[in-house]
C-alpha cells in the first residue's frame, strides 16, 4: 500500500530542486509528494505538523541547510531544539547549501556550453560562490537554477557532492536516465 511522502525544505530554491529532481524519483513508491517550505512557517506550527504526519503514519523527509554547525551531528542537535515532535532519521542536512547540490548535477557538457568550470566536488560551495559562478547571459539567478535543472544528473551530482551522494544512496534512489531502456 502507497502512501504520502512530505518533504520539508527551507525555501523557494529547495522547492524548485526538490520539486523538479527529487519528486519524480520518488513518486513510483507513493501516492504523492508534497514539498513544503517551513522556514517562513512559525516553528510551533511546523512542530505540530510533525506530530501530524508521525501520528498519520505518513512518511517526510526533513532537509536543512548545515549553515554556520561545524556538524551534521551539531545541526540535528539544533533542530531537535527547535522541534520537539522532529524524527532523527528523517533528517536530511545538505552540505553546503542546496545551491551545492544544484551545481554538483551539472554534466561536464552543461558546464563547457555555460562556460562554467569543473568543480570535482561542490560540498564547501556557499550561496555566495554559487552566485559568483552565474555567467553574465542570465538575467537572474533563478534563471539560472532552472537552466542547470533542465540538465541536471543526479548520479553526476553523487559523484561532486557527498550530501547529495549521501541522500541518493539513502533512499535508494535511481536516475531514469541511467536505467536500461524497457520494452518497446
Amino acid at each position: 500500500m502507497k502512501k504520502r511522502l512530505y518533504i520539508l525544505v527551507e525555501g523557494e530554491d529547495d522547492v524548485r530542486f526538490f520539486g523538479r529532481v527529487m519528486k519524480p524519483l520518488f513518486l513510483p513508491r507513493y501516492d504523492s509528494v508534497e514539498i513544503l517550505p517551513y522556514a517562513s512557517i512559525k516553528r510551533v506550527k511546523v512542530n505540530n505538523f510533525l506530530k501530524s504526519l508521525s501520528d498519520m503514519r505518513n512518511d517526510y523527509i526533513f532537509v536543512a541547510d548545515i549553515d554556520a554547525e561545524r556538524s551534521v551531528k551539531d545541526k540535528k542537535q539544533l533542530l531537535y531544539h527547535w522541534y520537539s515532535n522532529i524524527t532523527g532519521s528523517s533528517i536530511v542536512v545538505v552540505i553546503m547549501e542546496i545551491e551545492s547540490w544544484y551545481y554538483a548535477g551539472l554534466p561536464d557538457e552543461s558546464l563547457q556550453k555555460l562556460g562554467l568550470p569543473s568543480l570535482p566536488f561542490t560540498d564547501d560551495l556557499t550561496k555566495e560562490g554559487f552566485n559568483a559562478l552565474i555567467p553574465p547571459s542570465f538575467d537572474s539567478r533563478i534563471d539560472f537554477m532552472f537552466e542547470i535543472l533542465k540538465s541536471f544528473s543526479p548520479v553526476t551530482a553523487a559523484r561532486h557532492n557527498q550530501s547529495f551522494k549521501f541522500f541518493f544512496d539513502r533512499y535508494h534512489l535511481e536516475d531514469p536516465a541511467a536505467l536500461p531502456p524497457g520494452p518497446p
